[in-house]
């Protein structure tokens, strides 16, 4: 896994993804404390319309900053993003009302909506090589498996000297180094973006690729299942381990721990299971643990046994999440990746925003303990019910498929679909005018693009 490492502009956007990694970790726990100084024992209010504050940006910014993403250079958008979220950070520790958290916790997540599809879909450009950027998927995950346990204690190390405010600034610190290191690699280059003309086409082109793309349709409905399981252990594991176990602050960790176990055995394993497996059927295979870690968890009675079901869903998290960017990136073109990652990223975090809650108000409910269990288990087999129907198996890449004649203009370059005279001139490419196509039949990888509307029939 660490062989992909020797490329050095990899090598370089991995670091600045741990720096920022780690100091967003220390963010979170001085978060909880400038929460608990504010508003006392309301602080729990107050980070949970925060984090709610950040789904909500997540998914309403993320496809409005991809659709004009394509139209500016991707390393120089990287570098002032990561500036600005350095900037925000600093402004944390001199708030005064607890508005002022919720304006720049909006504001910091509005930048990340923007960096992080972008960062996620620059990747398989740097690392062209399928099996190499498998490698980078898995070493990534790993990172954040590491960073969730290595932050606090971090945290915890530098508060025995320091105040809180210090880990704000710590962040600003990764978020700049984050910045440094993108600034020292040159990007490889992207061929222009043939998009729709009209603003609100842009806007929902990603959306379009992303669900009229059986895979990613597949994807979305596993996201359902992530975020069902993924949310009963980041709402629920305090309750369960000290109200429904009677365990200690250490037992909570310890569960916690479980999970980053289990996510970091599958992400070592991976790259060379899906040498030999498919996507599809690992992805459903991950699914699937989902659904029996919740559906077992309903008549967990002690502490071994949920640190186990707390493990299968680590790794099974791992199966679904680790091969998302192999599908992602199989599924568009190279410049339309920042608008699919992007989708994806609206996507889940939108299945995130119904899972929270659910298990926040049912796990609430002590006189019904498994509720929480029964009701995120359906949850999690619908999405698994759908993926396996929408996603069929084989998934071919490449398609045999026709094309009607058509006269249309966009923004378009000289490529195999657009081989025609011009009448003058026109401009430099892309450029725009009315233009034939006649009909044609072929062969090649297919993707949602201008040309190809809907999925090819099999």
């Amino acid at each position: 896994m660490l062989s992909v490492l020797s490329d050095r502009t990899y090598r370089h956007l991995f670091a600045a993804q741990v720096t920022s990694l780690a100091g967003t970790g220390l963010t979170t726990v001085a978060l909880a404390l400038l929460a608990y100084d504010m508003a006392g024992g309301e602080a729990g209010i107050v980070l949970g319309t925060a984090f709610a504050i950040k789904m909500v940006v997540y998914v309403i910014l993320a496809p409005a900053i991809a659709s004009v993403a394509h139209r500016l250079p991707r390393r120089g958008m990287l570098i002032v993003l990561d500036v600005l979220r350095a900037g925000i950070v600093l402004f944390l520790p001199f708030v005064t009302e607890v508005w002022e958290i919720y304006l720049l916790i909006a504001l910091l997540h509005a930048c990340s909506a923007g960096f992080t599809p972008v960062f996620q879909a620059t990747i398989p450009d740097v690392l062209k090589d399928e099996a190499r950027y498998t490698k980078a998927l898995s070493l990534a995950r790993l990172a954040y498996d590491l960073e969730n346990l290595a932050s606090p204690a971090l945290a915890a190390a530098a508060l025995v000297f320091l105040s809180y405010d210090t880990l704000f600034l710590g962040n600003a610190v990764t978020f700049l180094a984050s910045a440094a290191l993108v600034a020292m690699v040159r990007l490889p280059a992207v061929s222009q973006a043939m998009r729709p003309t009209g603003a609100w086409a842009n806007l929902t082109y990603g959306a379009r690729v992303y669900l009229m793309t059986p895979r990613l349709r597949g994807l979305f409905a596993l996201s359902l299942a992530v975020a069902a399981a993924g949310s009963i252990v980041i709402v629920d594991t305090v309750v369960l381990a000290r109200a429904r176990l009677g365990g200690s602050e250490v037992d909570t960790a310890l569960l916690l721990a479980a999970v980053g176990g289990g996510s970091m055995a599958a992400a070592l394993v991976l790259p060379r299971v899906l040498e030999r497996v498919s996507d599809r059927t690992v992805m459903l295979a991950g699914g699937g643990l989902l659904v029996a870690a919740l559906a077992v968890g309903a008549m967990a009675s002690g502490f071994l046994m949920l640190a186990v079901l707390w493990m299968v869903i680590g790794v099974g998290s791992s199966l679904v999440q680790i091969p998302a960017g192999r599908l992602l990136r199989r599924s568009a073109h190279d410049a339309d990746r920042p608008a699919a990652f992007a989708a994806h990223f609206t996507g889940s975090h939108l299945c995130w925003l119904v899972a929270y809650p659910l298990a926040g108000w049912l796990g609430a409910q002590q006189s019904e303990p498994w509720l929480v269990f029964a009701v995120l288990a359906v949850l999690a087999g619908l999405g698994v019910g759908i993926a396996a129907r929408v996603w069929p198996t084989g998934d071919p890449v490449v398609h045999d498929h026709e094309h009607a004649s058509i006269d249309h203009t966009h923004p378009h370059v000289h490529d195999d679909h657009h081989q025609h005279e011009h009448d003058g001139w026109e401009g430099p490419e892309p450029h725009s005018h009315p233009h034939h196509h006649r009909p044609v039949k072929h062969r090649h990888p297919y993707v949602i693009d201008l040309h190809h509307l809907s999925w090819p029939s099999r």
